[in-house]
């Protein structure tokens, strides 16, 4: 399957799919309505945001050694 057919059944889909709900779940920011999250709610975003924290460090991570990896290899011509 390719990307745009991917969006494209993706996007048809309603807020109150299950993964429309999941979505939802995992973007909300307002702290009124997070106040008001189940626990299973709270583990789902929960599981998402270090999810995506550890996915950001990885990358930093990443870049941060392949830089000083250039820097050395710089150095050694």
């Amino acid at each position: 399957m390719t990307w745009d057919e991917f969006v494209s059944l993706l996007s048809g889909l309603s807020e109150d799919s299950p993964l429309g709900r999941i979505v939802r779940i995992r973007l909300e920011n307002d702290p009124n309505v997070l106040k008001h999250f189940s626990i299973y709610q709270k583990k789902i975003r929960s599981q998402w945001r270090c999810r995506r924290a550890n996915a950001v460090s990885t990358v930093d991570r990443d870049t941060f050694l392949n830089n000083i990896l250039s820097a050395f290899k710089s150095l050694a011509k």
